[in-house]
């Protein structure tokens, strides 16, 4: 008897201890603070896609044509945003069938104003002329806009920019995406780009000087060209040395 009841013993403590260690956790679960949830942040917005390229005129007192544009436009512009309560980035396609063109010509400066009714969106570009070098370039651009979510009306010009430089009588064309910065918070970005503001003859283009970037993108095909030809050559001037060096070899033999 005594020895049963000396077994019986530690496996009812072993038991009780048990018991205590699982209620003191089931406890310590109870009262610790429920985990935070973890947080998802939404992806940015997708850029807008490439924006259409619109046509744009300014005619003079009489009807005919003393600036040209042709070409797509996108706005990148940093603004408060009400939602939000932060600096926000927002890139728009200014959409050529809700954009209404007009302006005025003068002899060493011409204006292209932009209207977007869809945003209420201004868009003004200034091109200046220098009679003596017949040599002209866009010097101002103006942005004002009242879109939903600004905390207030944005507002952006710089009068003293120097892009698009072209040649009297001729059109300035760049097919390739061009940034314009403008200022801090706003800069325009140019697709398929020719533009023509002084010495127009009727309603068409003059020849088109075309910008640098798209030389370079021609430039590129060319020099890869050439470097083929030229690997071309050297392998087959190594094989023509190599075949007449085993030729003499023979006629030795």
């Amino acid at each position: 008897m005594t020895q049963q009841h000396s077994r019986k013993q530690p496996l009812s403590i072993a038991f009780i201890a048990l018991l205590a260690v699982t209620l003191h956790q089931s406890f310590a679960a109870t009262d610790a603070p429920p985990t935070a949830a973890p947080q998802t942040t939404s992806p940015p917005p997708a850029p807008p896609a490439r924006p259409e390229r619109g046509d744009y005129t300014v005619t003079n007192g009489n009807g005919t044509a003393c600036l040209m544009a042709r070409m797509g436009l996108q706005l990148n512009v940093s603004f408060s945003s009400a939602s939000l309560n932060k600096t926000v980035l927002e890139v728009v396609n200014l959409q050529p069938n809700v954009t209404k063109s007009s302006g005025s010509c003068d002899s060493d400066s011409a204006t292209l104003l932009l209207k977007a009714d869809e945003k209420t969106t201004n868009l003004t570009l200034v091109f200046s002329l220098n009679a003596t070098s017949s040599k002209y370039h866009l010097s101002g651009v103006t942005l004002s806009a009242a879109w939903p979510d600004m905390r207030v009306p944005f507002s952006a010009s710089n009068s003293s920019l120097d892009y698009l430089r072209g040649t009297l009588g001729r059109s300035y064309m760049c097919r390739e995406e061009q940034t314009l910065a403008v200022t801090v918070n706003f800069s325009l970005n140019t697709f398929q780009l020719q533009v023509q503001p002084f010495g127009l003859t009727g309603d068409q283009f003059g020849a088109a000087e075309e910008c640098q970037l798209d030389e370079d993108d021609m430039l590129i095909p060319i020099i890869v060209g050439a470097a083929l030809a030229g690997l071309v050559l050297v392998v087959l001037v190594a094989y023509l040395i190599g075949r007449k060096r085993s030729h003499a070899g023979y006629q030795t033999i």
